[in-house]
């Protein structure tokens, strides 16, 4: 029980950390914005950015859903996966926290799509705006990539409740999403400068998770590859 209460709040972590980090922030925030613009009836505007929202997180659930069940659906990298990946943890948890220090860079390609796209979507209403949340949430950063693929598949793989973990992490990376939402959907104005409050506090949560994902990862190679402990 406990291993799964760590695994689901570890989840609804990377997922909220994900949400307010600068790229994928910026592009909710956009997002949103965009389609209250199409949009002049606020509780539509809430119905719209609540769309969205579950765009987001049935896209990270599915994408996740699919890669922990064919890696498991398989003998032999399932067993491979049982008889390594404690192993594993220790490595990718380091690199995992080099990232969110910038200490490594990665550089991935995106998805794009034309204005003409963002129109037809926008002014399609709920449906729509479910759908670019599904795109967009697919449209990995560095940052995001490092939290998905780098942590929660692999805590996913190691955790008894495994296939849960990606819609708890979906839930986390829609919160914040779903609170700018209600901010623009009652007409709140200050939205710039609650932006750059989060900002700053990004900065520093995804610095603090970075430590303890590298303090973790070398407690785990310590423990499962030079067996210290």
């Amino acid at each position: 029980m406990t291993e799964i209460l760590i695994g689901f709040t570890s989840a609804l972590w990377l997922g909220i950390l994900t949400s307010i980090s600068p790229c994928p922030l910026a592009s909710n925030i956009a997002a949103v914005s965009f389609l209250s613009k199409r949009i002049t009836h606020p509780a539509l505007v809430f119905i719209s950015g609540l769309a969205y929202t579950l765009g987001r997180m049935v896209s990270y659930a599915v994408l996740g859903w699919i890669i922990i069940n064919s890696l498991l659906s398989v003998p032999q990298v399932a067993q491979f996966l049982q008889k390594y990946m404690s192993k594993a943890l220790g490595p990718l948890l380091i690199v995992t926290g080099l990232i969110l220090l910038e200490v490594i860079t990665l550089r991935l390609p995106g998805i794009a799509l034309s204005e003409k796209h963002h129109n037809k979507l926008a002014e399609s209403g709920a449906p729509g705006a479910f759908i670019l949340g599904f795109i967009f949430a697919l449209a990995f950063c560095p940052i995001s990539a490092a939290l998905f693929f780098g942590s929660l598949i692999p805590l996913a793989l190691n955790n008894k409740a495994g296939v849960l973990l990606p819609f708890i992490y979906g839930i986390g990376t829609g919160l914040p999403v779903l609170i700018f939402a209600v901010a623009i959907a009652l007409g709140i104005s200050s939205m710039s400068h609650w932006f750059h409050r989060i900002t700053k506090l990004e900065y520093y949560t995804r610095r603090i998770t970075g430590v303890i994902f590298i303090l973790v990862g070398l407690y785990y190679i310590g423990i499962y590859i030079l067996k210290l402990f």
